[in-house]
Protein backbone atom coordinates (compact mmCIF):
# COMPACT_ATOMS: atom_id res chain seq x y z
CA UNK A 1 0.00 0.00 0.00
CA UNK A 2 1.05 3.60 -0.67
CA UNK A 3 1.51 5.32 2.66
CA UNK A 4 1.25 9.00 3.60
CA UNK A 5 5.00 9.52 3.33
CA UNK A 6 4.89 8.50 -0.32
CA UNK A 7 2.11 10.99 -1.03
CA UNK A 8 4.06 13.74 0.68
CA UNK A 9 7.20 12.99 -1.28
CA UNK A 10 5.21 12.94 -4.54
CA UNK A 11 3.63 16.30 -3.85
CA UNK A 12 6.98 17.86 -2.97
CA UNK A 13 8.48 16.43 -6.16
CA UNK A 14 5.67 17.93 -8.26
CA UNK A 15 6.11 21.38 -6.75
CA UNK A 16 9.89 21.13 -7.12
CA UNK A 17 9.47 20.24 -10.79
CA UNK A 18 7.13 23.20 -11.30
CA UNK A 19 9.59 25.54 -9.63
CA UNK A 20 12.47 24.29 -11.72
CA UNK A 21 10.33 24.65 -14.86
CA UNK A 22 9.38 28.23 -14.02
CA UNK A 23 12.99 29.14 -13.36
CA UNK A 24 14.18 27.47 -16.56
CA UNK A 25 11.36 29.03 -18.57
CA UNK A 26 12.03 32.52 -17.32
CA UNK A 27 15.76 32.10 -17.88
CA UNK A 28 15.96 30.31 -21.20
CA UNK A 29 12.67 31.27 -22.88
CA UNK A 30 11.58 34.68 -21.66
CA UNK A 31 14.97 36.39 -21.55
CA UNK A 32 15.58 36.13 -25.35
CA UNK A 33 12.05 37.45 -26.07
CA UNK A 34 12.52 40.35 -23.69
CA UNK A 35 15.92 41.05 -25.18
CA UNK A 36 14.54 41.07 -28.72
CA UNK A 37 11.65 43.36 -27.68
CA UNK A 38 13.93 45.76 -25.87
CA UNK A 39 16.32 45.83 -28.82
CA UNK A 40 13.47 46.59 -31.23
CA UNK A 41 12.16 49.38 -29.00
CA UNK A 42 15.63 50.89 -28.75
CA UNK A 43 16.07 50.75 -32.52
CA UNK A 44 12.73 52.50 -33.06
CA UNK A 45 13.64 55.10 -30.48
CA UNK A 46 16.97 55.78 -32.18
CA UNK A 47 15.33 55.93 -35.61
CA UNK A 48 12.71 58.39 -34.35
CA UNK A 49 15.42 60.51 -32.75
CA UNK A 50 17.30 60.53 -36.05
CA UNK A 51 14.19 61.52 -37.99
CA UNK A 52 13.44 64.27 -35.50
CA UNK A 53 16.97 65.60 -35.97
CA UNK A 54 16.41 65.61 -39.74
CA UNK A 55 13.11 67.45 -39.33
CA UNK A 56 14.73 70.02 -37.08
CA UNK A 57 17.57 70.45 -39.55
CA UNK A 58 15.14 70.90 -42.48
CA UNK A 59 13.10 73.41 -40.49
CA UNK A 60 16.22 75.41 -39.70
CA UNK A 61 17.23 75.34 -43.36
CA UNK A 62 13.75 76.45 -44.43
CA UNK A 63 13.74 79.32 -41.97
CA UNK A 64 17.19 80.33 -43.16
CA UNK A 65 16.12 80.20 -46.81
CA UNK A 66 12.94 82.13 -46.04
CA UNK A 67 14.91 84.78 -44.17
CA UNK A 68 17.37 85.11 -47.06
CA UNK A 69 14.64 85.40 -49.72
CA UNK A 70 12.61 87.80 -47.56
CA UNK A 71 15.61 90.04 -47.18
CA UNK A 72 16.31 89.98 -50.92
CA UNK A 73 12.74 90.06 -52.24
CA UNK A 74 12.80 93.69 -53.27
CA UNK A 75 16.04 93.22 -55.19
CA UNK A 76 14.76 90.04 -56.83
CA UNK A 77 11.51 91.53 -58.13
CA UNK A 78 12.00 95.27 -58.45
CA UNK A 79 10.72 96.76 -61.72
CA UNK A 80 9.56 93.35 -62.94
CA UNK A 81 5.98 94.68 -63.08
CA UNK A 82 6.77 98.36 -63.48
CA UNK A 83 3.86 100.19 -65.08
CA UNK A 84 1.40 97.33 -64.58
CA UNK A 85 -1.79 97.43 -62.55
CA UNK A 86 -2.73 94.23 -60.72
CA UNK A 87 -6.11 93.18 -59.34
CA UNK A 88 -6.17 90.85 -56.34
CA UNK A 89 -9.11 88.43 -56.25
CA UNK A 90 -9.53 86.72 -52.90
CA UNK A 91 -11.41 83.45 -52.39
CA UNK A 92 -13.16 82.47 -49.14
CA UNK A 93 -10.70 81.10 -46.58
CA UNK A 94 -7.69 83.20 -47.59
CA UNK A 95 -5.94 84.70 -44.57
CA UNK A 96 -5.32 88.40 -44.15
CA UNK A 97 -1.59 87.79 -43.73
CA UNK A 98 -1.35 85.91 -47.03
CA UNK A 99 -3.24 88.65 -48.87
CA UNK A 100 -1.09 91.39 -47.38
CA UNK A 101 2.12 89.50 -48.20
CA UNK A 102 1.06 89.17 -51.84
CA UNK A 103 0.18 92.85 -52.06
CA UNK A 104 3.55 93.73 -50.60
CA UNK A 105 5.51 91.68 -53.14
CA UNK A 106 3.49 93.18 -55.99
CA UNK A 107 4.37 96.65 -54.76
CA UNK A 108 8.01 95.57 -54.39
CA UNK A 109 7.83 94.67 -58.09
CA UNK A 110 6.67 98.26 -58.77
CA UNK A 111 3.15 97.26 -59.75
CA UNK A 112 0.14 99.31 -58.71
CA UNK A 113 -2.57 97.28 -56.98
CA UNK A 114 -5.84 98.58 -58.40
CA UNK A 115 -7.94 96.99 -55.70
CA UNK A 116 -9.14 93.77 -54.14
CA UNK A 117 -12.28 91.81 -54.90
CA UNK A 118 -13.22 89.16 -52.34
CA UNK A 119 -15.70 86.49 -53.31
CA UNK A 120 -18.26 85.45 -50.71
CA UNK A 121 -19.35 81.94 -49.81
CA UNK A 122 -22.61 82.64 -51.61
CA UNK A 123 -20.84 83.41 -54.88
CA UNK A 124 -19.44 79.86 -55.02
CA UNK A 125 -22.55 78.06 -53.79
CA UNK A 126 -23.95 75.93 -56.67
CA UNK A 127 -27.40 76.30 -55.15
CA UNK A 128 -27.18 79.99 -56.11
CA UNK A 129 -26.36 79.25 -59.76
CA UNK A 130 -29.79 80.40 -60.94
CA UNK A 131 -29.39 83.74 -59.17
CA UNK A 132 -25.86 84.13 -60.54
CA UNK A 133 -27.01 83.33 -64.07
CA UNK A 134 -29.79 85.90 -63.89
CA UNK A 135 -27.46 88.53 -62.44
CA UNK A 136 -24.89 87.93 -65.19
CA UNK A 137 -27.51 88.24 -67.90
CA UNK A 138 -28.87 91.45 -66.38
CA UNK A 139 -25.55 93.16 -65.61
CA UNK A 140 -23.59 92.27 -68.77
CA UNK A 141 -22.61 94.96 -71.26
CA UNK A 142 -25.06 95.16 -74.15
CA UNK A 143 -22.53 93.98 -76.74
CA UNK A 144 -21.41 90.96 -74.68
CA UNK A 145 -22.60 87.55 -75.82
CA UNK A 146 -22.09 84.16 -74.21
CA UNK A 147 -21.47 80.76 -75.80
CA UNK A 148 -24.64 78.71 -75.87
CA UNK A 149 -23.14 76.15 -73.48
CA UNK A 150 -21.72 78.69 -71.02
CA UNK A 151 -22.35 77.89 -67.36
CA UNK A 152 -23.66 80.53 -64.94
CA UNK A 153 -20.16 80.83 -63.48
CA UNK A 154 -18.55 81.28 -66.88
CA UNK A 155 -21.05 84.05 -67.63
CA UNK A 156 -20.46 85.73 -64.28
CA UNK A 157 -16.68 85.50 -64.77
CA UNK A 158 -16.89 87.21 -68.15
CA UNK A 159 -19.12 89.99 -66.82
CA UNK A 160 -16.97 90.60 -63.74
CA UNK A 161 -13.74 90.49 -65.76
CA UNK A 162 -15.03 93.16 -68.15
CA UNK A 163 -15.45 95.51 -65.18
CA UNK A 164 -12.09 94.98 -63.48
CA UNK A 165 -9.41 94.04 -66.05
CA UNK A 166 -8.43 94.83 -69.62
CA UNK A 167 -5.89 93.72 -72.21
CA UNK A 168 -5.80 97.16 -73.82
CA UNK A 169 -2.89 99.16 -72.43
CA UNK A 170 -4.67 102.40 -73.28
CA UNK A 171 -7.60 101.42 -71.04
CA UNK A 172 -5.59 100.36 -68.00
CA UNK A 173 -6.55 102.48 -65.00
CA UNK A 174 -9.82 103.56 -66.59
CA UNK A 175 -13.37 102.46 -65.94
CA UNK A 176 -15.28 100.49 -68.54
CA UNK A 177 -18.40 102.57 -69.31
CA UNK A 178 -20.10 99.53 -70.81
CA UNK A 179 -19.63 97.64 -67.52
CA UNK A 180 -20.84 100.47 -65.28
CA UNK A 181 -22.92 99.10 -62.43
CA UNK A 182 -21.54 95.56 -62.64
CA UNK A 183 -19.58 95.76 -59.41
CA UNK A 184 -22.48 97.40 -57.62
CA UNK A 185 -24.82 94.64 -58.82
CA UNK A 186 -22.45 91.94 -57.61
CA UNK A 187 -22.13 93.70 -54.26
CA UNK A 188 -25.88 94.11 -53.88
CA UNK A 189 -26.25 90.43 -54.65
CA UNK A 190 -23.85 89.67 -51.75
CA UNK A 191 -21.48 87.91 -54.15
CA UNK A 192 -18.41 90.10 -53.59
CA UNK A 193 -16.88 92.67 -51.29
CA UNK A 194 -14.31 95.21 -52.44
CA UNK A 195 -11.34 97.24 -51.27
CA UNK A 196 -9.60 99.99 -53.19
CA UNK A 197 -10.97 100.87 -56.61
CA UNK A 198 -11.07 97.75 -58.79
CA UNK A 199 -13.24 99.59 -61.32
CA UNK A 200 -10.03 101.31 -62.47
CA UNK A 201 -9.15 98.32 -64.55
CA UNK A 202 -5.96 96.30 -64.11
CA UNK A 203 -3.81 94.62 -66.74
CA UNK A 204 -3.05 91.56 -64.58
CA UNK A 205 -4.95 89.53 -61.99
CA UNK A 206 -3.87 87.37 -59.06
CA UNK A 207 -6.39 84.92 -57.64
CA UNK A 208 -5.63 83.92 -54.04
CA UNK A 209 -6.70 80.41 -53.03
CA UNK A 210 -6.91 79.02 -49.49
CA UNK A 211 -5.03 75.91 -48.45
CA UNK A 212 -8.11 74.08 -47.21
CA UNK A 213 -10.08 72.42 -50.03
CA UNK A 214 -13.81 72.78 -50.41
CA UNK A 215 -15.69 69.96 -48.70
CA UNK A 216 -19.00 68.20 -49.18
CA UNK A 217 -21.10 67.29 -52.17
CA UNK A 218 -20.63 70.68 -53.86
CA UNK A 219 -16.83 70.76 -53.68
CA UNK A 220 -16.27 69.80 -57.31
CA UNK A 221 -18.74 72.42 -58.52
CA UNK A 222 -17.10 75.08 -56.34
CA UNK A 223 -13.67 74.26 -57.78
CA UNK A 224 -15.15 74.47 -61.26
CA UNK A 225 -16.53 77.92 -60.44
CA UNK A 226 -13.07 79.14 -59.39
CA UNK A 227 -11.47 77.70 -62.53
CA UNK A 228 -14.13 79.48 -64.62
CA UNK A 229 -13.33 82.74 -62.83
CA UNK A 230 -9.59 82.41 -63.45
CA UNK A 231 -10.15 81.62 -67.12
CA UNK A 232 -12.56 84.53 -67.48
CA UNK A 233 -10.05 86.97 -66.02
CA UNK A 234 -7.23 85.60 -68.18
CA UNK A 235 -9.34 85.93 -71.33
CA UNK A 236 -9.95 89.61 -70.60
CA UNK A 237 -6.56 90.75 -69.24
CA UNK A 238 -2.89 90.34 -70.11
CA UNK A 239 -2.30 87.55 -67.62
CA UNK A 240 -3.73 85.77 -64.59
CA UNK A 241 -2.03 83.67 -61.92
CA UNK A 242 -3.76 81.49 -59.33
CA UNK A 243 -1.72 81.05 -56.16
CA UNK A 244 -2.22 79.35 -52.80
CA UNK A 245 -0.43 77.40 -50.07
CA UNK A 246 1.21 74.06 -50.85
CA UNK A 247 -1.88 72.22 -49.61
CA UNK A 248 -3.94 73.81 -52.41
CA UNK A 249 -2.11 71.54 -54.88
CA UNK A 250 -3.22 68.40 -53.03
CA UNK A 251 -6.17 66.37 -54.37
CA UNK A 252 -9.35 68.41 -53.96
CA UNK A 253 -7.45 71.69 -53.68
CA UNK A 254 -8.18 74.67 -55.90
CA UNK A 255 -4.74 74.80 -57.53
CA UNK A 256 -5.00 71.07 -58.21
CA UNK A 257 -8.41 71.60 -59.85
CA UNK A 258 -7.03 74.16 -62.27
CA UNK A 259 -4.00 72.01 -63.08
CA UNK A 260 -6.34 69.10 -63.79
CA UNK A 261 -8.06 71.21 -66.47
CA UNK A 262 -5.80 71.09 -69.51
CA UNK A 263 -7.50 74.08 -71.14
CA UNK A 264 -7.22 76.24 -68.04
CA UNK A 265 -3.63 75.16 -67.30
CA UNK A 266 -2.59 76.08 -70.84
CA UNK A 267 -3.61 79.71 -70.21
CA UNK A 268 -3.58 80.40 -66.46
CA UNK A 269 -0.41 80.01 -64.42
CA UNK A 270 -0.38 78.60 -60.88
CA UNK A 271 2.01 78.90 -57.93
CA UNK A 272 1.38 76.41 -55.13
CA UNK A 273 3.74 77.69 -52.45
CA UNK A 274 2.38 81.20 -52.25
CA UNK A 275 2.64 81.29 -48.46
CA UNK A 276 6.43 81.11 -48.73
CA UNK A 277 8.76 83.99 -49.69
CA UNK A 278 10.08 81.91 -52.60
CA UNK A 279 6.56 81.36 -53.85
CA UNK A 280 5.75 85.05 -53.75
CA UNK A 281 8.83 85.85 -55.80
CA UNK A 282 7.77 83.12 -58.23
CA UNK A 283 4.33 84.76 -58.42
CA UNK A 284 5.94 87.94 -59.77
CA UNK A 285 7.97 85.97 -62.31
CA UNK A 286 4.86 84.04 -63.35
CA UNK A 287 2.98 87.30 -63.93
CA UNK A 288 5.91 88.56 -66.00
CA UNK A 289 5.81 85.36 -68.04
CA UNK A 290 2.08 85.89 -68.61
CA UNK A 291 2.85 89.33 -70.04
CA UNK A 292 5.16 87.59 -72.52
CA UNK A 293 2.37 85.22 -73.56
CA UNK A 294 3.48 82.18 -71.57
CA UNK A 295 1.95 80.12 -68.79
CA UNK A 296 3.24 77.51 -66.37
CA UNK A 297 2.53 75.49 -63.24
CA UNK A 298 5.05 76.31 -60.52
CA UNK A 299 5.89 75.45 -56.93
CA UNK A 300 6.73 72.33 -54.95
CA UNK A 301 3.38 70.53 -54.87
CA UNK A 302 1.77 67.92 -57.09
CA UNK A 303 1.46 68.98 -60.72
CA UNK A 304 4.16 71.65 -60.61
CA UNK A 305 6.48 71.50 -63.60
CA UNK A 306 9.24 73.42 -61.81
CA UNK A 307 9.83 75.77 -58.89
CA UNK A 308 9.49 78.77 -61.19
CA UNK A 309 9.88 80.00 -64.77
CA UNK A 310 13.32 79.30 -66.19
CA UNK A 311 14.90 81.42 -67.41
CA UNK A 312 13.27 84.24 -65.51
CA UNK A 313 11.17 86.20 -68.06
CA UNK A 314 12.58 89.66 -68.79
CA UNK A 315 11.25 90.38 -72.27
CA UNK A 316 9.36 93.57 -73.02
CA UNK A 317 5.62 93.07 -72.41
CA UNK A 318 3.43 92.92 -75.48
CA UNK A 319 -0.06 94.34 -75.93
CA UNK A 320 -1.66 91.00 -76.67
CA UNK A 321 -4.19 89.39 -74.36
CA UNK A 322 -3.36 87.16 -71.46
CA UNK A 323 -1.27 84.02 -71.35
Amino acid sequence: MIDFRYHLVSIVAVFLALSVGIVLGSTFLQDPAIYVANTAVEQVRQRNAGLQEQITDLQLRERGNDALISGQTRRLVQQELDGERVLIVELPGVTTSDREAVQEVLEDADAAVSGQVALTEKSLDPRQSGVIDQLAMTAKPAEMTFPVDATPYEKAAAVLAAAVVTSDSAQVGRENPAAAGVLGAFQEGALITMRGDPALRASLAVVLAPGEPFEGEHAEAQNAAVVALARGLDAADRGTVLTGPVASASPGGIVAALRDSSEAAAAVSTVDNGEQPTGRVTLVYALREQLSGGAGQYGIGAGASSVGPSPVPTSTPSSSSGG
